[in-house]
């Protein structure tokens, strides 16, 4: 019977040794990849490795790494470690991920990409582009239904800018809130976080719809395209604030 025992632990010992070991471009290759998902230069293991590029229909990333903790595994959890880029990079993030059976969840995760990186699949109404940098800090992310079960962070857009047939409206940087209500995602801002005016909230619910429920007044800091266009939104209340108002489909889906 030791005999036996040590034979298993051998072999035990050899297939960790062979699974940590394993290349990840070999994984790779045999994984079920998407068709419009192309992959380059792979490099490393499963368990510390990095891909060079890849390819998303008509988005690029580059210099993605990752490292995976083997430990976390005897607890019936992969927790990964990555790295996309750097902080001069046009697309970069960093943070921690955790897979488990009840979904995925994320600690201090940093995200940053051009709107136009973000849209570029994107048919938005009246040929409406959109510019500038959006920045995500997660503290915490748990996944739920049919979004999330907890979550925590800040959404930065800097210099945003939006622009269509009728005319440009810079918007400048706001900063909204993040959190999760009743298992949908909570965006919120107010007038301390932006020099436009607007307060309110968007609520990202189930089956691509959107909520935005919010509020402008005119400002200084408007452009005189934006302030022409207030009065589109609906009357003017008692404290001077336009209603910004939406229940729908997310636009450009």
């Amino acid at each position: 019977m030791k005999l036996i025992s040590k034979i298993i632990l051998c072999v035990l010992i050899y297939l960790a040794f062979m699974l940590a070991l394993f290349p990840a471009r070999l994984a790779v290759s045999l994984a079920p990849l998407p068709a419009n998902l192309q992959l380059g230069g792979v490099s490393g293991t499963i368990w510390s490795g990095s891909i060079d590029v890849i390819k998303l229909q008509q988005r690029q990333l580059e210099q993605l790494s990752w490292e995976l903790r083997p430990w976390a595994l005897l607890t019936g959890r992969a927790k990964l470690d990555f790295q996309l880029g750097s902080r001069a990079s046009a697309v970069n993030a960093k943070g921690q991920v955790t897979l488990a059976a009840g979904g995925i969840s994320a600690e201090k995760l940093r995200f940053e990409a051009p709107a136009e990186f973000l849209m570029a699949d994107s048919r938005l109404p009246f040929r409406t582009q959109v510019s500038g940098d959006i920045s995500v800090l997660l503290d915490t992310l748990a996944q739920g239904q049919p979004w999330c079960e907890a979550l925590s962070g800040k959404v930065f857009l800097n210099r945003v800018g939006i622009r269509n047939q009728f005319g440009q409206y810079p918007l400048g940087d706001i900063e909204l809130g993040l959190q999760c209500v009743a298992g949908q995602v909570q965006l919120a801002t107010d007038e301390e976080k932006n020099a436009i005016g607007v307060a309110g909230t968007l609520l990202l619910k189930a089956n691509e719809q959107l909520e935005v429920k919010a509020r402008i007044r005119e400002t200084q800091a408007q452009s005189e395209d934006l302030k022409k266009a207030l009065p589109f939104l609906g009357k003017r209340d008692a404290q001077g604030y336009f209603p910004i108002n939406y229940n729908g489909k997310i636009p450009g889906l």
